[in-house]
């Protein structure tokens, strides 16, 4: 089997990680992993997002945690994969992963700014890309309100390895109630000082996001869920 990470943040460009790209691939190299997807937060929502910066300055400061994990992996011998964390700045604690798409599309698609969610959802999955509600019962102080669009995701993360049981059970119930597919992933902020970890083991080994797309919609991976 190969095991991959499929919900990790780098330092570069998540302001809430706490470990850079290459200590990122390093610390996942030692834990025996085929590769890993970085999939750092990705705002949308309106023009202040850009933060007087250009479509295309945003996508390349986003995309530069990855562009650094994949120099790194390639020197290590880890796979590194691109994907993103989508969050609509008006409505914080409903946050879709996205895969099977890259660098290139973000750029040729500044529309995606400002579309409303179910309308990003929509436009990802007509490209051919996969999306998964991240940790979509998750309850902190700064979320208002638990959103939930199961007519627009392919999947759901459950077990996320920083979510509490109820929340990672709550998640599966609601999966399983819409014929969703379960999904895993650490959503490493930490690094090293991460204990629990959550993703992707495949028969085959991933050759690019499209491939994992098409694993997935497949139904060939099994999630783990380990205790280090």
């Amino acid at each position: 089997m190969y095991r991959y990470e499929t919900h990790c943040h780098t330092k570069e460009v998540s302001l809430c990680a706490k470990i850079p790209a290459k200590e990122v691939v390093r610390f996942y190299k030692k834990q025996g992993y085929t590769g890993l997807f970085i999939t750092d937060h990705f705002k949308c929502g309106g023009d202040h997002c850009l933060q007087d910066k250009s479509w295309e300055t945003y996508i390349y400061t986003s995309c530069q945690g990855y562009a650094r994990a994949k120099e790194a992996g390639d020197q290590m011998g880890v796979d590194v994969f691109f994907g993103w964390e989508y969050t609509h700045a008006s409505y914080i604690g409903a946050d879709f992963l996205t895969y099977g798409l890259d660098q290139d599309w973000l750029l040729s698609h500044p529309e995606i700014l400002h579309m409303p969610i179910r309308d990003y959802l929509t436009t990802v999955r007509n490209a051919g890309g996969l999306a998964i509600h991240a940790h979509p019962f998750r309850e902190q102080g700064y979320i208002e309100m638990i959103r939930l669009l199961p007519r627009h995701v392919d999947g759901v993360e459950s077990p996320n390895a920083n979510r509490t049981p109820f929340e990672n059970q709550t998640a599966a119930e609601y999966a399983e109630k819409y014929g969703l597919f379960l999904f895993a992933g650490t959503d490493n902020h930490r690094g090293k000082d991460q204990t629990r970890f959550c993703g992707i083991d495949t028969e085959q080994k991933v050759q690019s996001e499209a491939h994992f797309v098409h694993l997935l919609k497949q139904g060939k991976f099994q999630r783990f869920d380990i205790q280090r």
